[in-house]
């Protein structure tokens, strides 16, 4: 029997017997109680901050947090084998939009998508985002960011879009009296807010440039676009019942965002961490 058996699926009696020896089974254990360890490791960096990670990010946050250094391969056969799943980000339906799209510009588009230019505080990405929470309840985020460094220099919160929620952001960049770099810009889509004589001029005061992406093209501020994607995935919006609870939330995600999550395309920095390194090789 043993042997019709090992023939149907292709080993030999003698891998079959090998495979159930004490030896063998002395090494499988041992094997298992290496990967018990190293799944624990591994979900001490899957939940630092409270926020879930996939597999890259895991070995960023092992590396800058813990000062342990695993090889992707491992962290995903560990995230496989124990069923630890990160979260899924959904396909962004503008993609496939992205080359139908009109060539309209109200400010001329200084960016072209150059969003890398190595000097920190030179483009500054902003843009408005809602965040929906409690029971049918929604408020909204407006942000501006480094591109160069991915880090987010001010934001607003408010369960209101009106034209404050962008000059309060604009506002709070200026109060935070960050060092910006020479022939900084803002660049935006072409929303109502950024149009506005209010807003523009706002900008022109603090002495600095504005552009905007052309009509209705995502491509032209997609790192902008890609930390709205992160925050929804990586925070708990469902459990806040007033807008304080959000605002907490925020709070805590753009902390965690700017200090303690490592990005690939830093050189695995977290954008504090990049930033003072761009500093110090200028």
């Amino acid at each position: 029997m043993v042997r019709y058996l090992c023939e149907l699926v292709g080993v030999s009696r003698s891998g079959y017997y090998r495979y159930f020896s004490t030896d063998a089974q002395l090494t499988r254990q041992s094997y298992d109680q290496a990967d018990e360890e190293v799944k624990e490791v591994i979900l001490k960096a899957f939940n630092f901050r409270r926020r879930k990670k996939g597999a890259r990010q895991i070995k960023m946050t092992l590396e800058n947090q813990f000062q342990i250094t695993y090889n992707l391969k491992r962290i995903r056969r560990i995230m496989r084998k124990y069923g630890i799943v990160c979260p899924i980000r959904k396909a962004n339906p503008y993609r496939r939009m992205a080359k139908a799209t009109k060539e309209h510009r109200t400010l001329p588009n200084l960016l072209n998508r150059e969003f890398k230019q190595g000097i920190a505080g030179k483009v500054l990405l902003t843009d408005i985002t809602y965040l929906s929470y409690g029971k049918g309840k929604r408020a909204y985020l407006s942000t501006i960011k480094d591109a160069e460094t991915n880090e987010i220099l001010s934001y607003e919160v408010s369960d209101k879009i009106t034209l404050d929620i962008a000059l309060n952001t604009v506002k709070k960049l200026k109060k935070k009296g960050g060092k910006l770099a020479e022939g900084a810009f803002i660049h935006s889509d072409q929303g109502v807010h950024y149009t506005s004589p209010q807003f523009q001029i706002l900008v022109k005061r603090m002495g600095l440039g504005q552009s905007m992406s052309r009509r209705e093209n995502c491509w032209d501020n997609a790192p902008q676009e890609s930390f709205f994607g992160h925050l929804k995935d990586e925070t708990d919006f469902e459990s806040c019942e007033t807008l304080e609870d959000v605002k907490r939330e925020i709070k805590s995600y753009i902390i965690y965002y700017n200090h303690y999550r490592g990005q690939w395309n830093l050189k695995k920095m977290t954008p504090a961490q990049y930033r003072h390194h761009l500093l110090q090789v200028a």
